[in-house]
């Protein structure tokens, strides 16, 4: 056979290495900050911002954060550098969003719900140029300042400082691949790891919003979800993209959200544990007739089943059985809906169109059909890798796949049903918690031996953790040991009960001596100590 080269192939290489090269690619592509000026351009006038309070139009937001962007950038703020934000949900939150898009710089949501060490961990991982404040959370943030890192808090100064710049577009800076958020997620260390979102996987999450959830061109979101979570603040970002109108709303405002449904159509409302039931309850309580809502809810394994179909009965809306993460978007697995007032039995979840997905054992070989294994990942939504953690992402993204931590069984219809998390992980609320964080800080008491702590099915949060505990000192009281965990962790974290065990030689261990949880967790139903 000849070994001889085709003298007529094309030259791919030759092709992007060539003096238009750069042009091609440019007028390819598009970015965040970009795409608010073009419906500032083309709706104006149109509600792009309602607090219930005040109202902004796309206009005057997209101005604001042309006037934040040189505010930034008169402080030093350039190209890759990061812009630390402390707040509750409020406007100014999204006009930071974009300001640090504007200017390629990257915007940093700190969890508030974090201790102090957590929230200087977050700090100090980043290094903010600026970081801008809630009066809220000024206090908060003043235990753990750095030094030389500009403030900015909102209020009058604030106003002030914007009137003082220009509203005219900043020149493009920003490409598709450079980053646009760092979105926080609990670690197995204890630590939480900051995921970093470009550009690309932003505007790839807004596509796979229209394509899997039907977001269209102006729809209504209520943003009341912490907007340092991604369903809040992605998805604000995803409807003004498309030209519609965000609610936002500080927190699980009950009255609010109540007003809300009866009053406005929208795309979707979120609805994780612990907030759902007392909606549910003003809802019936006052009947209140849904004026139109495509599509509520997210990950229905952690909301009992009747709780699932109530919501959705009542809100005459179908309930999305969504499965995703920080780290790729909600929609690894997005397409299942269950009917209105349906009582789902089946959690089964569709993959969607546009995502690589692989199940994979230990070795990261394909696991044969009906086998459980870890879910692999490919696809334009995925996040950049952990800022700073080199040494976690080439293990995470190892062979070009990014390997979620969660075991799925795919099923003879292709749907994927979930087992269990390969890093055990309890979801509260919303909240990842590792139960590593608590066992070392009951571990931290030297009257403790040994700590392990599973996770528990609740009613309202989906789930929350118990602490196992044998300890040196018989005396020592649960009261006490709480009190150890109220002094050390954030409250979301606090263990709902802590239940003693006679000695460490009671915990299961596997043969290598580490405690089996699996095993811990099924004495809550009374298998064991």
């Amino acid at each position: 056979m000849s070994t001889s080269t085709n003298d007529s192939a094309p030259d791919c290489g030759a092709h992007w290495s060539s003096p238009a090269a750069a042009s091609i690619r440019r007028a390819g592509s598009w970015t965040v900050g970009e795409l608010l000026a073009a419906q500032a351009r083309r709706v104006p006038e149109r509600i792009a911002l309602d607090d219930g309070v005040n109202t902004l139009t796309y206009h005057a937001l997209n101005q604001r954060a042309n006037r934040l962007a040189y505010c930034l950038a008169s402080l030093g703020v350039v190209r890759g550098m990061r812009v630390a934000i402390l707040s509750e949900n409020r406007n100014e939150y999204i006009e930071a969003a974009y300001a640090a898009a504007k200017l390629g710089a990257i915007l940093c949501a700190l969890n508030w719900r974090l201790t102090p060490a957590e929230l200087g961990h977050c700090v100090d991982l980043v290094e903010p140029v600026v970081v801008l404040l809630s009066p809220r959370f000024e206090a908060a943030y003043e235990k753990i300042a750095r030094a030389g890192t500009a403030r900015i808090v909102y209020g009058t100064a604030y106003e002030t400082q914007l009137t003082a710049c220009s509203p005219c577009e900043p020149p493009v800076v920003a490409e598709p691949e450079d980053g646009l958020l760092i979105l926080y997620t609990s670690g197995t260390t204890g630590m939480p790891k900051g995921a970093l979102i470009s550009h690309r996987a932003e505007l790839a999450r807004m596509e796979l919003s229209r394509i899997d959830v039907g977001l269209e061109e102006g729809d209504s979101f209520v943003a009341w979800a912490p907007m340092f979570h991604m369903v809040s603040l992605e998805h604000a970002l995803h409807v003004l993209g498309l030209g519609g109108k965000v609610f936002v709303v500080d927190g699980a405002d009950i009255p609010r959200l109540t007003q809300l449904i009866e009053e406005e159509r929208q795309w979707w409302l979120v609805l994780i544990p612990g907030m759902i039931e007392p909606l549910v309850q003003a809802l019936r309580e006052k009947n209140v007739p849904p004026k139109g809502l495509k599509v509520i809810g997210v990950l229905a394994d952690l909301v009992p089943a009747q709780l699932v179909g109530e919501a959705s009965r009542l809100m005459n809306a179908p309930y999305w059985n969504s499965f995703g993460s920080t780290e790729t978007g909600m929609l690894p697995a997005a397409g299942t809906r269950f009917a209105i007032g349906e009582v789902p039995e089946n959690l089964a979840k569709a993959h969607n169109g546009l995502y690589l997905w692989r199940l994979v054992d230990s070795e990261d070989q394909d696991v044969t059909p009906g086998q459980a294994g870890e879910i692999a990942v490919r696809g334009p939504t995925l996040f950049s890798g952990y800022w700073n953690r080199d040494d976690v992402n080439e293990h995470e993204f190892r062979g070009g796949w990014f390997h979620m931590g969660d075991m799925f069984i795919e099923g003879p219809d292709g749907r994927l049903s979930f087992v269990d998390r390969s890093k055990y992980l309890i979801k509260s609320g919303g909240e990842n918690i590792y139960p590593i964080e608590i066992e070392r800080v009951l571990m931290n008491d030297p009257r403790v031996a040994e700590a392990v702590v599973v996770r528990r099915k609740d009613s309202r949060w989906g789930e929350v953790p118990v602490a196992f505990v044998a300890v040196h000192d018989t005396t020592v009281s649960e009261e006490e040991l709480l009190r150890v965990c109220r002094d050390g962790l954030s409250s979301y974290k606090l263990p709902r009960q802590i239940r003693f065990v006679a000695s460490q030689d009671d915990f299961p261990r596997s043969t290598s001596g580490k405690v089996q949880r699996q095993r811990v967790e099924q004495w809550l139903e009374g298998a064991g100590p």
